[in-house]
């Protein structure tokens, strides 16, 4: 996968692309990131990536030559263009996954008031938010972006399994993991995950992972897909049977 990111500040991404899963996933080959700095398409000796708004108010708006020209020079036939954008759809999971099936994508980082308009309608495939408030810039919610669709890329994290097992890969949250010592303070492991049972231990984490979820996001359990012993489950829970009971 190659991915590259259209910044006025690519000094942001140094720290995070250098570190941890993102670099080795650069340094096995699994993705290729390239920081491009937008400055580098305006015209002009100052070169001038902002201009006040049309019809009066606050801030300033990136103009469209600069984006448009960056995107020209880089845009792939595989290429899906992205605008991170408060007003973009949600990202999520599963538009992580849907991602990490492209070859290559463009992501572009709005800044000050936003971007021009046209950018919206006539450049970009695709526009993403990372939650509903307002950050400085792009640039975090692309970094946001770059290490949950790379971790989902083959040959990125050392156990292949590990993405099939995180919260939200199956439509609910994770159970907790524990590791040594087994006794801590006077807190022990749940005896069940040093029983060797591989049955109990799959049960006691899927029950725990209902749990977990309905307690704190009940909201995915609409499109989470259950059994109907683990919707009956759920029931259970909500007519006020405690965890311990089914564990």
């Amino acid at each position: 996968m190659k991915i590259e990111v259209v910044t006025l500040f690519p000094g942001i991404f140094a720290g995070p692309l250098q570190e941890s899963i993102l670099a080795k996933a650069q340094a096995r080959g699994v993705v290729e990131i390239r920081v491009v700095n937008l400055r580098d398409f305006a015209e002009g000796r100052h070169r001038v990536t902002d201009d006040y708004p049309f019809g009066g108010g606050g801030g300033m708006i990136l103009k469209p030559e600069p984006i448009w020209a960056a995107v020209e020079a880089l845009r792939t036939e595989a290429a899906r263009v992205i605008l991170l954008d408060p007003q973009g759809r949600r990202f999520c999971q599963s538009v992580a996954r849907e991602l990490a099936r492209a070859a290559h994508l463009i992501l572009l980082c709005g800044r000050y008031e936003g971007v021009d308009g046209r950018v919206r309608e006539y450049l970009v495939d695709d526009e993403l938010s990372v939650g509903d408030y307002v950050l400085t810039g792009g640039e975090l919610p692309a970094l946001v972006v770059i290490d949950a669709v790379t971790r989902l890329c083959p040959g990125a994290l050392g156990d292949v399994a590990a993405p099939l097992e995180d919260s939200f890969a199956a439509g609910l949250l994770e159970a907790p993991h524990y590791t040594r010592p087994e006794e801590f303070r006077g807190h022990r492991v749940p005896e069940v995950l040093l029983s060797g049972d591989h049955g109990r231990i799959a049960r006691w984490r899927r029950v725990q992972s209902l749990w977990r979820t309905w307690r704190r996001r009940p909201d995915l359990l609409e499109t989470a897909d259950l059994t109907p012993e683990e919707q009956k489950l759920i029931e259970r829970f909500r007519e006020g049977d405690r965890l311990d009971k089914f564990l």
